[in-house]
């Protein structure tokens, strides 16, 4: 690895925008999508060496120390970790059993924030409906004593938005259900798959409410279920969930950066996040989003550029569990002036799309992105960039924002599964999303418009 001690690096003279010429910046881009390694190594190093990174557990610690060794090793400047404490929540036992009048065991997972049963369960009878809509209208004490399903067809597509239209019934169902007396509720898979693997994921509980035992079936147990609520016959489940809440822990960010040559310029901030669920590895969400960014931002390095501005690296935290990582960092570095965020958590596979949320006087950055990210397949959208979970309190705030969109066919087979490990990650499109980041800071962290936020 060809790496320049940071003395160097600093010693070097800046690369302004001028410098770096629409050839020059394609030699970076040909080059990352060519060779490139680091993406690679970082996914499959979290994967390896550590694994499943539950926030707020020892596992997320061991990922933090990991990537603040090997951050290092790369020749950032000043890796670090910044902590603060969050709810944590682990998982338990995990059982689905229907007692009568069909016998058989069916593949289930606590969703985040769900209450326990007891050890021996709970057994009821089983209320199907059909969508969230049917839920709410459900009267209240309607549940009484029972359990409630609740399913959905979730459409896979390339922009992810099938998520959108599904995501409520795990985001608000369990708390409806509450709400209307049930005492435990299994939900279809928030996914697109046809594996018995079901896809855990954070609910929330509305003020007031007591939270109850939450599920989530696999897919085709769902299909299953739906075929016996269909027969009208009653089915009655036995439902095993046990985590545990073990309070306040130490969660943190992770931070380094690449050193920029103007200081009033502000800094690019490109983000993932460190921790992932406990089912798989966390290859898929979020390490190879980890591997993304630092990789683009390691060239500079490995060549000893050093860009107008600073390029800084957040490896969030306790994204999965709540984005505690997120608005640490916000609350801890709202008054630094961050020109432009960017953010990786949509996979491995290849980028597809970039849209812009930018100032009138950075429209030339614009075009002349959109023109060198062509030769990479990568069309821009007629969509407003948004940006991602962890640069969000930042773009509410009012920094500009890049979304370089990846394709999200097969993200929603993968997503907060036991299937989330490094086989899923094809090394050819890992490093096409390389190439298209390293092309991006190469003319925005270069650029000489004006990136100051609007006024508010």
């Amino acid at each position: 690895m060809n790496k320049l001690p940071l003395l160097l690096i600093a010693a070097l003279p800046s690369l302004a925008n001028a410098q770096l010429s629409d050839e020059r910046i394609a030699e970076l881009r040909d080059q990352a999508l060519a060779e490139d390694e680091i993406a690679w190594d970082i996914a499959a190093g979290l994967s390896t060496e550590v694994g499943q990174r539950m926030a707020g557990t020892e596992a997320e610690a061991r990922g933090r120390a990991w990537a603040v060794e090997h951050l290092r090793e790369y020749g950032f400047s000043n890796p670090r970790i910044e902590t603060y404490q969050m709810p944590t929540w682990v998982r338990g036992e995990e059982r689905a059993r229907i007692v009568s009048p069909f016998p058989q065991s069916f593949h289930v997972t606590a969703l985040g924030r769900s209450a326990a049963t007891p050890r021996e369960g709970i057994t009821a009878e089983v209320v199907g409906f059909d969508s969230v809509a049917a839920l709410q209208a459900a009267e209240p004490g309607s549940l009484d004593g029972r359990i409630a399903y609740v399913t959905h067809h979730m459409e896979r597509t390339q922009d992810g938005s099938g998520y959108g239209f599904a995501g409520p019934v795990r985001w608000i169902a369990p708390s409806l259900a509450a709400e209307r007396g049930a005492i435990g509720i299994v939900i279809r898979s928030v996914g697109t798959d046809d594996h018995r693997n079901p896809h855990t994921g954070g609910t929330n509980w509305a003020d007031g409410v007591e939270p109850i035992p939450a599920g989530a079936l696999s897919n085709p147990d769902a299909d299953n279920l739906d075929r016996m609520l269909s027969t009208g016959e009653t089915i009655t489940m036995n439902l095993v969930l046990t985590p545990r809440d073990l309070g306040q822990q130490e969660s943190g960010n992770v931070l380094a950066e690449v050193p920029g040559s103007d200081p009033d310029a502000g800094m690019v901030v490109v983000a993932c996040h460190l921790d992932s669920w406990d089912l798989g590895t966390g290859a898929i969400d979020d390490a190879s989003g980890c591997g993304i960014v630092t990789a683009a931002a390691h060239r500079f390095l490995e060549r000893g550029m050093r860009p107008r501005r600073s390029i800084r690296l957040l490896w969030a935290g306790a994204e999965e569990v709540g984005l505690f990582g997120a608005r640490a960092y916000f609350e801890a570095h709202r008054q630094e002036f961050h020109a432009l965020a960017a953010e990786s958590d949509f996979g491995a596979d290849r980028v597809w799309r970039v849209e812009f949320d930018l100032p009138d006087g950075a429209e030339e950055d614009a075009a002349r992105l959109t023109r060198l990210l062509a030769p990479l397949g990568i069309p821009r959208g007629s969509s407003p960039a948004t940006g991602g979970a962890d640069i969000s309190p930042l773009v509410a705030d009012g920094t500009w924002v890049i979304d370089l969109q990846q394709d999200g066919t097969r993200y929603f087979d993968l997503h907060h599964t036991p299937d989330d490990t490094l086989d899923k990650v094809d090394p050819v499109q890992l490093r096409q999303n390389v190439a298209a980041w390293v092309t991006m800071l190469a003319v925005m962290a270069n650029s000489d418009a004006d990136f100051a936020p609007p006024a508010r």
